[in-house]
């Protein structure tokens, strides 16, 4: 699929649509509390931004080639794999394009739809990217590719072909429904790979698969527990003999570098310390951007905030691990899907660390204290700063106070 039926790098049109990005993400409030040291002040309400919040370079990539794609497509059919990024309001306008979407959510399997595409359609793929059989079965339909796969997932997926290729399962730090984690776990089998993975959600799951290591636990057990995020016809005796440790981008940073050193020592007490590079490997996959915004939001927590706010897609693995993040200091943090989520002295929300299903979302009445109160925000990469933007008049509101202020 190279040449002119594989685009990787836009139609170098950002010009011809940079007033569409402007009207639809740009904030001229949040330019405002930019210019203002990120921090806004009155009549006893004061709103501190995090000095990184929102769209990362990945993320606005992928929008501006979806922009420019309809533009150099007027009059094509256009689709997208799967969810753009994990954000309401984007996904909603590429509706409004005329993009239509093969898959939605974390259980969409297009492979069916394909068969309906030919050489004249187009075809998005989203930042998180997409499975190797997918674009194997673009490439068979002849279809117009428009990838716009995140760097930084890039950088994974090549980690993990490398394991694959050297004789390593890759054990990947993931939810093993998200659409960068599927398509992660594919990039085994490319270039003659083992095509060996396993899924570890967290912590407790990575237990699961120190205490095979060490023999505290059989294969059954093993496979009775993990089975979810296995690969294929999946041998825990031979294939957890050589691992190499992997990322999907937007895990907690603390929670994959706990990870790997749990795996690192487990194999160390297992192989001996001077053997461990026949049967480990880690390297730093840590998506930059999603570490720039978890510092930022520790930083933002070291000053007095009687609430935080988190706006972002709740399906948003980053902006759930911000929340998570902000919760634990600060108990009256909300994560909120998007400005209008806040309505006065009600904010629907979903709490940190609860399940994606958006049926978790909760209406909670006073939500912001009455008297003087200092309110955090911050915001998931896939965040435009007019949600950004919204957020904060409708918090100025909520205090009967006007969104014209912010802009004083």
């Amino acid at each position: 699929m190279e040449g002119q039926k594989y685009y990787r790098k836009g139609f170098k049109m950002r010009e011809n649509i940079q007033h569409l990005l402007n009207r639809d993400y740009r904030s001229e409030v949040v330019d405002r509390l930019r210019e203002n040291g990120n921090v806004f002040s009155a009549d006893n309400l004061t709103i501190r931004l995090a000095d990184e919040f929102g769209f990362c370079y990945g993320v606005d990539r992928a929008v501006d080639y979806a922009f420019q794609t309809r533009e150099k497509f007027p009059d094509k059919r256009i689709y997208i794999t799967g969810d753009m990024i994990h954000n309401p309001s984007m996904n909603a306008r590429l509706r409004e394009m005329d993009i239509q979407f093969l898959s939605e959510g974390f259980n969409g399997r297009p492979d069916e739809l394909f068969d309906t595409l030919g050489p004249e359609d187009v075809v998005l793929l989203p930042a998180f990217g997409a499975p190797v059989d997918w674009v194997n079965k673009l490439r068979t339909r002849e279809c117009i590719v428009v990838d716009t796969t995140c760097g930084s997932v890039l950088s994974v997926w090549k980690r993990v072909t490398r394991y694959a290729k050297e004789g390593f399962t890759s054990i990947i730090h993931g939810k093993y429904y998200h659409e960068e984690t599927k398509a992660t776990a594919s990039q085994t089998l490319k270039d003659g790979g083992n095509g060996k993975y396993l899924i570890v959600r967290n912590l407790k799951e990575t237990g699961y698969v120190v205490d095979f290591i060490l023999g505290s636990m059989d294969a059954g057990e093993l496979k009775e527990k993990l089975s979810h995020g296995m690969s294929p016809g999946f041998d825990p005796e031979e294939d957890l003999r050589r691992v190499g440790v992997a990322n999907q981008t937007t895990m907690l940073m603390s929670e994959t570098m706990a990870v790997g050193e749990e795996l690192r020592k487990a194999m160390v007490e297992r192989y001996g310390e001077e053997n461990l590079a026949e049967h480990f490997q880690l390297f730093d996959t840590i998506c930059s951007a999603t570490q720039d915004r978890q510092d930022a939001l520790f930083e933002l927590l070291e000053h007095p905030l009687d609430v935080v706010v988190i706006v972002g897609g709740y399906n948003s693995s980053n902006t759930n691990n911000l929340a998570i993040i902000a919760r634990e200091r600060v108990p009256r943090s909300y994560h909120v899907a998007s400005g209008d989520c806040i309505d006065g002295a009600v904010i629907r929300h979903k709490p940190p660390g609860t399940p994606l299903d958006p049926r978790e979302e909760v209406e909670e009445e006073g939500w912001l204290p009455d008297g003087p109160v200092r309110v955090g925000l911050t915001a998931g990469a896939s965040t435009p700063n007019s949600q950004i933007g919204l957020a904060i008049g409708r918090i100025l509101e909520a205090r009967n106070l006007s969104p014209e202020l912010a802009l004083v």
